[in-house]
């Protein structure tokens, strides 16, 4: 398995490590989607099973998804400001840099030992030890064979919380990502007791009313350029307060506008604060990941993320003018 030029040990060498030590603060990334919050909890139930203790914290004082809420262990989370506990090992999973860990930094700091489990190639490193392997599709994958490295029973809630991880982040196996390890990684997860079809009626048929009406206001701002390759859209602070909804409420819009025919590259971007944060998916070889770099953002080859500062117009036109480049 490819893994990046920062990478300094392997995840046997991993196991070893986390079988010696005691203390663990786990922690993912800003904005937590479903690799990062499985992936957190499903570590954290295979440290357990070894007799050790250990806090999942949140990098920002930010509710995750409610579609995640069924995932055990969540409600148990701490945001990491307000942790004032000994931090042993810091172990942060599916974030690459300091900068994504927003709160946890302090806590990185405090650390004894630290450890980096992710799959989003990164330049730099943050952690003592470091395995990061892009060509996985999720980290949660990583995560599940490092159960099978330390021999734990990987059944029952360390299961559930991998394989939500692998499905969210591979799209219902929908994207490119989902190739053959990512099946064979879901059907041991499967075996092991994990129901798919729980998981896909929590996450993907559970949205919120706000939500839909959210999508409509996108909808309606939605445009076709490139000759019809690229989709772009956006809902501001009004949209939100119209709709009653909640930045949770955002995160299945981006599919609508991958969905439509023709379409190589969509993006959508929200009003948050005084700042513009995108997203971007590609459902060709477009490295959209490339796009997002040219704004300080990254990600993957065919999903990744960024901010821009100032108003919604602006930001249409510095990324329309991105794609328009990137699709020539």
């Amino acid at each position: 398995m490819p893994v990046t030029p920062q990478t300094n040990v392997s995840l046997t060498e991993i196991s070893a490590v986390l079988k010696s030590r005691d203390d663990y603060v786990i922690c993912g990334h800003v904005s937590p989607d479903g690799d990062c919050l499985g992936s957190q909890l499903a570590l954290a139930g295979i440290l357990r099973r070894l007799g050790k203790r250990v806090t999942c914290v949140l990098a920002k004082p930010e509710k995750p998804d409610v579609r995640l809420s069924f995932l055990p262990g969540l409600a148990d989370m701490v945001y990491a400001r307000d942790f004032m506990g000994e931090v042993g090992t810091f172990v942060a999973v599916d974030v690459p840099n300091r900068e994504r860990i927003g709160d946890a930094s302090r806590l990185l700091d405090e650390a004894e030992y630290s450890i980096t489990i992710d799959h989003h190639a990164y330049p730099e490193t943050m952690s003592t030890l470091t395995y990061c392997n892009p060509s996985m599709a999720a980290t949660s994958m990583l995560i599940w064979e490092l159960s099978k490295c330390l021999r734990v029973d990987n059944s029952g809630d360390i299961a559930l919380c991998a394989y939500t991880g692998l499905v969210t982040d591979t799209g219902r196996f929908q994207y490119q990502n989902a190739d053959s390890r990512a099946f064979a990684s879901a059907s041991e997860m499967i075996t092991a007791g994990v129901d798919a079809s729980f998981v896909s009626r929590e996450v993907y048929q559970n949205r919120s009313e706000a939500s839909v009406l959210l999508e409509a206001c996108s909808i309606k701002h939605m445009k076709l350029f490139c000759g019809g390759q690229a989709a772009i859209s956006y809902v501001t602070r009004r949209d939100f307060e119209k709709c009653h909804a909640v930045k949770a409420d955002s995160e299945a819009l981006i599919d609508t506008l991958r969905s439509i025919a023709g379409v190589r590259v969509a993006c959508m971007l929200r009003e948050q604060g005084d700042s513009i944060r995108g997203s971007f998916r590609a459902k060709d070889d477009t490295d959209v990941a490339a796009i997002a770099a040219s704004f300080g953002g990254g990600g993957h080859k065919a999903a990744a993320g960024f901010s821009i500062e100032g108003p919604i117009e602006g930001a249409l036109a510095r990324v329309e003018k991105a794609i328009e480049q990137a699709l020539k």
